[in-house]
């Protein structure tokens, strides 16, 4: 059975990650959470205590490794070895990660290494630029998307149950300004490729999505 690689891109909020991480289960492909790999960047930039303009990325890259190990919850993030899964999931990493996401040299290394990982196939993928950047012949493109009223109902739920103080009010307003900067970035902006297949996630259940993908991705794996 041909191992295909599965890529999944769309804007926060929009159940892309849970997604990819069930498909991934049922398939008994990898899943590769590229967000994290940004995330735990981004965290190792706010580690260093210094701002963001004038700060020399090309050093950060060369002196971090980032590590994705299988999990019960689907995945660990390891940043130097240290298990920063949880961490990489705070309000202030989420405020600066698309701006970190946004520099040349980060998205250069972290491409680089996601292809990597994904070379072989038997992968589901899911980010930003997954299908029309990382692997722009994968052999399934989708773009998930859902309404910004969807997503910070399940963003706040989440953060919620982390121990975070925050309203679905403030979630919007910074789901908002994140799909704007990702939409309208230099590098590798966040937008549907041509030949994907649009998923509307704002009404359908997380186990309704895994199985859309799933049936599609059967098709071709028995085709």
């Amino acid at each position: 059975m041909k191992k295909i690689i599965i890529a999944l891109d769309g804007p926060a909020g929009s159940g892309k990650t849970t997604t990819a991480r069930e498909v991934a289960k049922k398939l008994n492909y990898i899943y590769i959470d590229t967000g994290a790999m940004y995330r735990a960047t981004t965290l190792a930039f706010i580690r260093s205590g210094q701002e963001l303009e004038g700060f020399d990325f090309d050093s950060l890259m060369n002196n971090i490794k980032i590590e994705l190990e299988p999990s019960e919850s689907g995945q660990r993030t390891l940043l130097n070895g240290e298990d920063v899964s949880k961490e990489i999931r705070t309000a202030d990493v989420t405020k600066l990660a698309s701006p970190v996401a946004a520099v040349g040299i980060v998205r250069e290394k972290l491409v680089d290494q996601q292809r990597e990982l994904g070379k072989q196939g038997g992968v589901v993928m899911d980010g930003r630029d997954i299908g029309t950047v990382v692997f722009p012949n994968a052999d399934l493109k989708l773009y998930m998307h859902a309404s910004i009223e969807a997503r910070a109902a399940r963003r706040t739920k989440e953060l919620i149950a982390a121990g975070e103080d925050v309203s679905v009010e403030e979630i919007a307003k910074r789901i908002a300004n994140r799909d704007e900067f990702d939409s309208n970035r230099e590098i590798s902006p966040l937008r549907k490729a041509d030949d994907a297949q649009v998923i509307d996630t704002s009404n359908i259940t997380i186990e309704e999505q895994t199985n859309i993908v799933i049936d599609l991705a059967n098709k071709i794996i028995n085709s």
